[in-house]
């Protein structure tokens, strides 16, 4: 037992030592997910997981993200532009923060998670609007930022309205 009176247990029976951590030392969850990124129990089948940190041509990010949309795994399209947003350069940064936080915004929605979905979904639209404002440019890469942030503002006012999870698969956005 720590000073606070834990016993350091994270769940699962895993202490907070026992960390899944990566060839640097630094923590990463090791723990499967399913195709909405939710964490399973260790030992179970999950989908496979996007590798982090890795550095893709802007092209080759909105590929690979568009592929994980169709598939229904937001979640995993979001980690995919993560990955853009801590490598491209600064003036890009807010386009592919606003992006993942559309697939974050999906992801929490195809969950039920809906009041926090739609605030995601407006977020994401908000940023990569005013991104396209401020760069002069509407269509980075091939994407068409105006009908993603109609998409959507469309798709948080429909699950306010609705009261229902969406089918990720169903619902998911086109990029390009």
């Amino acid at each position: 037992m720590d000073r606070r009176g834990s016993t350091g247990d994270t769940g699962g029976g895993r202490s907070a030592a026992a960390r899944d951590r990566d060839a640097e030392g630094r923590a990463r969850n090791a723990r499967p997910r399913d195709g909405l990124g939710r964490p399973l129990p260790y030992g179970v089948d999950g989908v496979e997981r996007q590798p982090e940190g890795v550095v893709r041509t802007p092209q080759d990010t909105v590929a690979e993200a568009q592929a994980l949309l169709d598939a229904g795994k937001p979640f995993h399209a979001h980690e995919v532009f993560e990955d853009a947003w801590k490598s491209r350069p600064d003036g890009e940064r807010a386009l592919w923060r606003g992006l993942a936080q559309l697939a974050v915004g999906l992801t929490h929605t195809a969950r039920g998670n809906l009041a926090g979905g739609a605030r995601l979904l407006r977020r994401g639209a908000a940023a990569v609007a005013e991104w396209a404002a401020g760069a002069g440019e509407d269509r980075p890469y091939g994407m068409d930022l105006a009908g993603l942030a109609r998409w959507a503002r469309e798709l948080a006012e429909s699950v306010e309205r609705t009261g229902a999870a969406v089918d990720a698969r169903a619902v998911a956005p086109r990029l390009r």
